[in-house]
């Protein structure tokens, strides 16, 4: 979207500025006119999600909260993903195209949740931030760091608010973790696994070479948007696009952020010194299916280090997707999940260990036992 908007008042200035002109007229207070608990039309946000399938209709019920905010607008390029939204919101006007959205209703919108296929995050999310919109953009931020660094540039020069989804971040499990790291109970962490069984999808493969037929509701050039113009395939859309670069970005894209965020969060990382990876490939019988650039790999290990702070040991980070795992601890008994079965984030210290599941979920010393027997301070 290359038009350019100047910034408008946003709708709490504009009613402070006709309360002002208006001094005269007797204020009632909020609790007579809607009870105890009320909401003032005056107080909420007026939400646009773009993006009303999948994840985009938790976000947009979480936007929403009961109440809280004005589910005003809703956009989505296929109509049978915005059903649910459209019958939860029969006012909110709908379009198909993002940038029709914003051209049309900037004025009237304060904040925009984004919930699109990765390749479109970051023009989509630029376009509302330029426009003055507060944006909340589902996980990962964007289709590569490059997105990533302009759009985080962006926020604090367009003077809005910016946050990515990422369930569990700020969860009291994530909080556990640091309070026992900071409290010194394993020691300085050395080394750290985070694992996952994603994909789920089919990665690793080539293109399909069968084009298959448009849906009626869906518009496929929309879809596409940035991506290098391909015909349809059957079986991409609504959720396998995440196997294939030109959209996607693969187990990696899908749970990091979920899975390594604790480690991040723990040791207050920074940006890795080295970087290696190795990836897995298709077999089919004994001969190896072939090479796919287009496609992510069927399973990847990527290691990180990180400098470690001064006076503590340099770290190593260990990314595994495709169901591979590190080493059980031997601290775990044999009734006992590792993280939650299919992902974890597993620190090694250098006087103990400890756990968690997805989103930093179900905290746990090693041996378990420890967990209920040691108590630190709350620091956070």
């Amino acid at each position: 979207m290359n038009k350019k908007y100047p910034q408008n008042d946003s709708r709490r200035d504009f009613l402070k500025k006709g309360l002002i002109a208006a001094a005269g007229f007797y204020i009632v207070p909020r609790h007579v006119l809607g009870g105890p608990g009320h909401t003032a039309p005056s107080d909420k946000l007026s939400i646009a999600g773009i993006g009303a399938g999948g994840k985009g209709e938790s976000d947009i019920m979480n936007f929403y909260g009961g109440g809280r905010a004005d589910i005003a607008y809703l956009c989505d390029v296929d109509d049978r993903r915005a059903a649910k939204m459209r019958a939860q919101f029969p006012k909110a006007k709908y379009y198909k195209d993002y940038r029709e959205l914003l051209d049309k209703e900037h004025k009237h919108i304060d904040a925009v949740s984004i919930s699109t296929p990765d390749h479109m995050h970051a023009v989509i999310g630029m376009a509302a931030m330029q426009l003055g919109k507060h944006v909340y953009i589902q996980k990962p931020l964007a289709h590569d760091i490059y997105e990533v660094r302009m759009l985080t540039e962006a926020a604090p020069r367009y003077k809005v608010v910016s946050q990515m989804g990422n369930q569990g971040a700020s969860s009291d499990g994530v909080r556990q973790l640091m309070d026992w790291y900071r409290a010194g109970v394993i020691g300085d962490v050395t080394e750290v696994f985070c694992f996952t069984n994603r994909p789920v999808w089919p990665q690793g493969i080539q293109w399909p070479t069968t084009k298959g037929t448009v849906p009626p509701e869906l518009d496929w050039n929309l879809w596409l948007g940035t991506a290098p113009e391909k015909d349809y395939v059957d079986n991409l859309v609504p959720f396998n696009w995440r196997g294939w670069w030109d959209y996607g970005t693969g187990a990696l894209g899908d749970m990091g952020c979920h899975i390594i965020a604790p480690a991040f969060q723990v040791l207050d990382l920074g940006y890795p010194t080295e970087a290696e990876c190795s990836v897995g490939s298709v077999y089919v019988g004994e001969f190896k299916q072939g090479y796919f650039p287009d496609s992510c790999p069927p399973s990847s290990h990527i290691t990180l280090k990180f400098k470690g702070a001064p006076g503590k040991p340099d770290i190593k980070l260990h990314w595994m997707d495709g169901g591979i795992q590190p080493e059980r601890p031997d601290e775990l008994a044999p009734s006992e999940i590792f993280g939650d079965g299919d992902n974890g984030t597993l620190f090694i210290g250098t006087k103990g260990k400890m756990m968690c599941a997805t989103y930093g979920l179900d905290p746990s010393l090693l041996p378990t036992a420890k967990s209920k027997e040691t108590v630190v301070p709350q620091t956070i």
